[in-house]
């Protein structure tokens, strides 16, 4: 049917309205809306927001189907509330060319349960050594607006300079995974009190925070935009903070377990709680909620890491580093920040969906809920409370830190424009 009439929800967290969905856009927002031959969903009190837009998902195709492809990783977003992702560049082959952008977006036309926008790699094969084509890729179909060696930090201070320089002419933003990595040759955990008592070599903080503190002078040099991805430290907040006083174009990133997780979990040697950047303190984990409160981190994005079974099956010093996110991401939000009374759902909105489309450019993504806008929507049951349990997960692959964990929250309806992509709660 081409029209929906979502009844009794709560917009953004507010008072219940009705919303219909005309074809694919949101025609009336308001109460006591009717439409003839409408297919009716009874939200019942559940939270309307706008559709949710992730700026760092590793979707693994082409190269590393084994642990994810585009069609699979979609539908794990979907299932998370997700209408757009952005893939980063780190496959098989590296997305560092028009070719390989292009095959990716046309992958995520191909799946349609979310709009996938590919990440263009910043130095050929994440090498660090020389400028991937960023203008070739954002002229492609593809029109890559983000560029990201994540995974991999740009610790060339030239060769970072010289990126800045190029987006800026067509307004892109480097999005830089701060790690330097003469700091971390060895690191397994946070480097701390956990670290020295386990034996296991220490990532310190200085490693993201000298890395962010050089970019943000060199975006201030040049002119540009520049992005911090997973900002993990308490005093990478306040190098961030700082910087935009100084009315520096940063924004930055938090991921989900950040706000949550410590390193304390650490010590039971489980793989699954292994991530670059690893996990912090307590301390790190309050400062990065209340930065994300106020404004100074500026979006939630999931750094979604799908890896097979046997990746992360195995002693701690050979696992990969990495977490899938997206089917659990809104639900760990809500617990860190809607419950604790840090963020009301309308800047949850803001944080997961508004600005990551502003930062990424995505079109017709994070958008009001009202009349003319797109219907890229996300229906949730905020007073659900249920264990993980990643057998039910859209993914390919298994590896969340939650499983076994109760978290509030369930993704019950997904619409990209209009269309239904999860239905109570199941892929359509």
């Amino acid at each position: 049917m081409s029209k929906i009439l979502i009844r009794g929800a709560k917009v953004l967290g507010g008072e219940a309205q009705d919303v219909l969905i005309d074809g694919e856009t949101i025609e009336a927002v308001g109460t006591g809306l009717s439409a003839e031959g409408a297919a009716v969903v009874e939200a019942g009190g559940k939270v309307l927001l706008p559709g949710l837009v992730d700026l760092h998902t590793h979707l693994r195709e082409p190269g590393r189907e084994d642990s994810e492809t585009v069609l699979t990783g979609t539908r794990a977003a979907a299932s998370g509330g997700y209408t757009a992702v952005f893939a980063m560049a780190n496959t098989f082959p590296v997305a560092d060319t028009a070719g390989v952008v292009e095959q990716v977006y046309r992958l995520g036309k191909e799946s349609g349960y979310c709009d996938v926008q590919p990440i263009g790699a910043v130095t050929v094969g994440l090498e660090g050594k020389k400028l991937a084509e960023l203008g070739a890729m954002h002229e492609s179909a593809a029109g890559v607006t983000v560029f990201s060696d994540d995974g991999k930090c740009v610790d060339d201070a030239v060769i970072m300079r010289r990126a800045l320089e190029y987006v800026k002419a067509f307004g892109g933003v480097v999005a830089q995974h701060a790690q330097e990595p003469r700091l971390t040759e060895g690191a397994q955990m946070n480097e701390g009190v956990v670290s020295a008592e386990l034996g296991l070599g220490g990532w310190p903080a200085v490693a993201e925070e000298s890395i962010i503190a050089r970019d943000v002078l060199l975006a201030e040099h040049v002119g540009s935009r520049v992005h911090i991805c997973h900002l993990s430290t308490a005093g990478s907040v306040e190098i961030v903070r700082w910087a935009k006083s100084r009315g520096i174009d940063v924004t930055a990133e938090v991921t989900p377990h950040h706000l949550l997780l410590t390193d304390e979990l650490v010590r039971s040697y489980n793989p699954v709680y292994k991530v670059n950047p690893p996990l912090r303190t307590e301390r790190d984990v309050m400062a990065l909620r209340e930065a994300l409160a106020d404004g100074t981190i500026d979006i939630v994005a999931t750094d979604h890491a799908p890896h097979p079974h046997e990746d992360k099956d195995c002693e701690w010093a050979a696992a990969a580093m990495g977490m899938v996110g997206l089917e659990t991401a809104l639900s760990v939000v809500q617990q860190t920040m809607i419950e604790t009374g840090l963020l009301t759902w309308e800047a949850v909105a803001d944080r997961m969906s508004f600005k990551p489309a502003k930062i990424g450019r995505a079109t017709g993504h994070g958008r009001p809920v009202s009349p003319g806008e797109p219907a890229n929507l996300v229906l949730v049951d905020a007073d659900y409370r249920g264990e993980v349990d990643p057998a039910g997960f859209a993914s390919r692959s298994r590896n969340t830190p939650y499983e076994g964990r109760e978290l509030p929250g369930r993704v019950t309806h997904t619409w990209l424009r209009g269309r239904p992509t999860l239905v109570d709660g199941k892929l359509a």
